[in-house]
């Protein structure tokens, strides 16, 4: 199960009532920020824009690729570590909007996590450290540390062990 707090709605449906959970104001200044820094090529100024205006905690050589979406309402609360690749296009939710509920959670990316492109990363989930996530994956659970999945749903396709001995029996990864 996913970590988010759930907030029961009635009458219209959760999006309906979007502005009683999130100001208006925050929402558009999100918008323009992420909107500039999904077409900006320059790393270290994404990163910036990140921390500095919507209060992300990104660590140092983090890469966000071309068309990154974050979340809109609650980007404060994904968290992404060190030396970690986030692919083209890959959308980051800390909310849902369901029709009588709405849910939000924390994102917690480790450190040298790689993320590939047009992943999306639902509310409440940890991926950890070292982790490698496929292409196309939807992330609904959380990611064991060191280990690579993918999928929609996504499902481990190697834990850490094997992945260490993979890298153990391959010639790329052999230092002399």
């Amino acid at each position: 199960m996913r970590k988010t707090t759930r907030y029961p709605v009635s009458g219209a449906n959760s999006l309906w009532h979007v502005y009683k959970t999130v100001p208006f104001i925050k929402v558009i200044k999100n918008f323009i920020i992420i909107q500039l820094a999904r077409y900006i090529p320059f790393l270290a100024c994404k990163n910036w824009m990140y921390r500095t205006f919507l209060r992300m905690n990104i660590g140092e050589q983090t890469s966000f690729a071309l068309m990154v979406m974050l979340d809109i309402m609650y980007p404060e609360k994904i968290k992404v570590g060190k030396n970690t690749i986030i692919g083209y296009n890959t959308t980051i939710l800390a909310h849902e909007y369901l029709i009588d509920e709405y849910r939000i959670g924390n994102i917690e990316i480790g450190d040298e996590v790689m993320v590939g492109a047009n992943t999306t990363i639902l509310p409440g989930v940890t991926i950890g450290d070292g982790a490698i996530v496929s292409a196309g994956t939807l992330v609904h659970q959380d990611v064991p540390a060191g280990s690579f999945v993918g999928g929609n749903p996504m499902q481990i396709i190697y834990t850490a062990e094997e992945m260490k001995e993979r890298k153990k029996n391959n010639p790329v990864y052999i230092v002399e």
